[in-house]
């Protein structure tokens, strides 16, 4: 059986009686989609926060290739290799795409330049974030120095998408990434997904659109009144079974073998 490359074990989270995450488990192997899906309150934002650093979980386990974890901040966690990608995107709309791809990694000029004078190479991050662009399959943006506030939302998207997929060497977060968004560039975020899977990546998506989720998923996690009711696959239920599921109008199903 393959081994998780991500793994919760028993997260729990409590804000005073407010109990975020209870005993809340996941699972996410190597080159899948896992879509984590579940009504509001259900304690799908608690959980990735814990998987990305950005909340300390008050009891349970995280690994990471089958090895426990601690991350006390989101840099902890981008350290190990998590990249996660907010629905807010975290874009610094004055900036252009290189800029952005490189945000709190830029590189200095080799030499003195660099290390005494402090000054970017840019023309080597225009490159790299030319290269990693094309990788993923995004022709729309020819020039890669213009600012992100002339993109569309989905060219955002893109620039954010490409950022976690340069940097993250484990796993990649989405939450939310096709909200907001048309038809055609919701599409265009779907298939920037599957291309960050290729590349040997596996990916969480959080999402509250069903048809997406069934679309490009692999597996879903089910998340309910703050843990994994079960694990269903889109071949062996409908969206409707998973709304069932979600909002507890039908018994979730046993979880199927790994």
């Amino acid at each position: 059986m393959t081994a998780p490359v991500l793994e919760a074990r028993g997260l729990t989270k409590r804000y005073g009686r407010v109990v975020a995450i209870d005993g809340s488990d996941l699972s996410l192997y190597p080159g899948e989609i896992l879509a984590v899906i579940g009504d509001n309150g259900a304690g799908k934002s608690s959980l990735i926060k814990a998987l990305s650093g950005a909340l300390i979980p008050d009891s349970g386990d995280i690994l990471l290739d089958g090895k426990p974890v601690h991350f006390r901040t989101p840099m902890d966690a981008r350290a190990a290799g998590i990249e996660t990608v907010y629905q807010t995107l975290a874009v610094a709309p004055g900036l252009d795409i290189a800029d952005n791809l490189f945000l709190g990694r830029e590189q200095r000029k080799p030499g003195v330049l660099g290390s005494v004078f402090r000054m970017l190479d840019r023309s080597h991050m225009r490159d790299e974030a030319k290269r990693h662009m094309s990788e993923l399959g995004v022709a729309t943006l020819q020039n890669i120095g213009q600012a992100v506030e002339s993109l569309s939302g989905g060219q955002r998207q893109a620039v954010a998408v490409a950022r976690s997929a340069a940097f993250g060497s484990k796993v990649v977060i989405l939450d939310e990434p096709t909200a907001a968004l048309g038809v055609k560039e919701g599409n265009r975020v779907l298939q920037l997904i599957r291309d960050v899977r290729d590349r040997g990546l596996p990916v969480i998506l959080i999402s509250h659109n069903m048809p997406h989720v069934f679309e490009v998923a692999d597996r879903i996690h089910i998340q309910r009144l703050g843990r994994r009711a079960t694990v269903i696959t889109p071949k062996s239920h409908s969206m409707s079974d998973a709304v069932a599921i979600m909002t507890g109008a039908a018994d979730p199903p046993p979880e199927p073998a790994a």
